[in-house]
């Protein structure tokens, strides 16, 4: 509904809005900049005034006086990504209740890429910045030192690193996601990984894999591993290749939910029964693995709190207090999700393909 109230004229100063508002200009400048400190009944009596008013604040004379811009950078391998996505949710919302705005680039999975993001959004004056992982360039972390930019890398754990790390160690949960395999009776293991070069969380998932699969007896040659994009139609090609193999594997290890939805369309087109024939597990548990046909066993990543206590810890840094016990170095313990990809092997599954041809999709026709 419109408003009733006539809007103000449009106000160039904080003093003039004061005067016409009857909102001390103390408690205007608080809302702009350190909105969490108003009570939210006044406060949203302040933003409603300045939104009334126009007024919009000079970015640039408010920096100079207060050597902050109100923003933070944030760099992710891809936007292409649900869980990035959550993360993204999780900083916006808790960087937002603080009147900060967040800068998003994307790397591509390069640490070049990611240092020229880096750099450009230094110079842009962001008042802190947030990462993806562990492997990134030397040069670049040693601009944000220099520069004094506080930073914090997520999705991983490392307690000896010097700044803020948020998220949790992906050699122990790919252990656990094998070990569940092992339990259930798998002795047959297969790997789709994501390309492990520059991308130090595929690299431990598969070391996680591949230690839990050898201190049970067993093994994971390299020969089992196949690294690809992460996109379907990669997945399915690896799947397919997995598929033509002698002996089959009985369980396949997937290194995230995409990952894994590609390899089940393509057991389900080469008529696989999944897990009947052939077990498979994601990482992430993102929404789609819970509403495919069957549901996609997988470790439930809590991306929207990473992405909010990345964000704590950040703002902890920037306003010179030390972030809360527990806080700097926070890692978290992912749920293992039990759905219907998995199950014990079949005692009288084939060993070898079908002998007729497998069906392919005409996407996959397509990119042959």
């Amino acid at each position: 509904m419109a408003s009733t109230h006539p809007p103000l004229p449009t106000t160039r100063t904080l003093k003039e809005l004061a005067q016409r508002s009857g909102i001390s200009a103390a408690t205007l400048s608080r809302v702009l900049n350190h909105p969490e400190l108003v009570r939210p009944v006044l406060r949203g009596k302040a933003q409603a005034a300045l939104a009334q008013a126009g007024y919009v604040p000079h970015g640039a004379a408010r920096s100079l006086a207060s050597r902050r811009t109100r923003t933070i950078g944030v760099v992710v391998p891809t936007v292409d990504s649900a869980l990035f996505a959550k993360v993204l949710e999780g900083l916006q919302q808790r960087l937002h209740r603080t009147g900060y705005q967040l800068f998003v680039a994307n790397s591509a999975y390069s640490p070049g890429r990611e240092a020229e993001q880096v750099r450009a959004l230094v110079e842009r004056g962001v008042d802190g910045m947030a990462l993806v992982g562990s492997t990134h360039d030397a040069g670049m972390l040693e601009l944000l030192r220099a520069r004094r930019i506080p930073f914090v890398t997520t999705c991983h754990h490392d307690p000896g690193a010097a700044w803020p790390t948020i998220g949790w160690d992906n050699v122990v949960a790919a252990e656990r996601l094998a070990d569940y395999l092992l339990d259930i009776g798998h002795r047959r293991f297969a790997v789709i990984a994501g390309v492990m070069a520059d991308n130090d969380r595929a690299t431990q998932r598969v070391q996680g894999f591949r230690r839990a699969v050898e201190r049970r007896g067993g093994s994971l040659p390299t020969a089992c591993v196949i690294e690809k994009p992460y996109t379907v139609l990669e997945a399915r090609r690896a799947m397919a290749a997995l598929l033509r193999r002698p002996q089959r594997p009985t369980a396949v290890l997937c290194g995230n939910d995409i990952l894994a939805f590609g390899a089940l369309q393509e057991c389900l087109w080469q008529d696989v029964a999944v897990p009947q024939q052939i077990s498979i597990t994601g990482f992430d548990d993102i929404e789609m693995a819970a509403h495919c046909r069957p549901g996609i066993t997988t470790l439930h990543v809590p991306a929207l709190e990473i992405g909010s206590l990345a964000a704590a810890a950040l703002l902890a840094t920037i306003d010179g207090r030390a972030p809360a016990d527990g806080d700097e170095h926070v890692c978290l313990e992912l749920e293992l999700i039990l759905r219907g990809t998995t199950a014990p092997p079949s005692g009288n599954r084939p060993a070898a393909p079908p002998a007729r041809p497998p069906r392919a999709s005409p996407a996959m026709k397509e990119n042959r």
